[in-house]
């Protein structure tokens, strides 16, 4: 009886596993920085935290090819990879309502350390900064220039919220 347990579990798990991906599949996004400034080896001094000197820090404005037919939102989620509590988001998850026009959408500079944004774009979630890093919004890059690597995922999501395009950024190191 065990081994008819154990045997009906393992086709069960392999049965389960074996879900088509399809239904699971995500478009690759590309990428491109729109701003000069933005090289994707060194971050901008003038895209850094006010903690390090700097006031009017902007994320990158961007333009995104390759978009879904369906996409409404495009998210772009900061790390710090180097620091990994700021990791996976740390630095804060900002949302801009987009209507791609040939798989395409720019997307603008907005401000850090602000939740005041423009039309269209919200802050989905707040950076996880503490104490003098406790910041509303973006956090920008705020290592104080010791080499961190700053990066940003990009997904494109439908009307149901669901992830139908990806793509990882470097930002640079700072």
């Amino acid at each position: 009886m065990a081994l008819f347990k154990s045997t009906l579990l393992a086709t069960m798990f392999v049965a389960a596993v074996a879900v088509p991906t399809a239904a699971f599949a995500q478009a690759a996004l590309t990428v491109k920085f729109t701003d000069p400034a933005w090289d994707g080896k060194t971050v901008p001094k003038t895209a850094t935290c006010s903690i390090d000197g700097n006031t009017g820090a902007m994320t990158p404005a961007l333009e995104v090819s390759g978009v879904p037919e369906g996409t409404v939102k495009i998210t772009e989620s900061f790390n710090d990879e180097t620091y990994k509590p700021m990791d996976k988001g740390g630095h804060g998850v900002l949302g801009f309502d987009v209507k791609p026009s040939g798989g395409t959408v720019a997307i603008p500079s907005v401000p850090g350390e602000s939740d005041q944004l423009p039309a269209g774009v919200s802050v989905v979630s707040k950076n996880r900064g503490t104490g003098n890093y406790d910041k509303p919004g973006w956090l920008p890059p705020c290592s104080g220039g010791k080499g961190n690597l700053y990066t940003m995922d990009v997904n494109a999501l439908d009307a149901s919220g669901a992830t139908v395009g990806t793509a990882h950024v470097e930002l640079g190191h700072y």
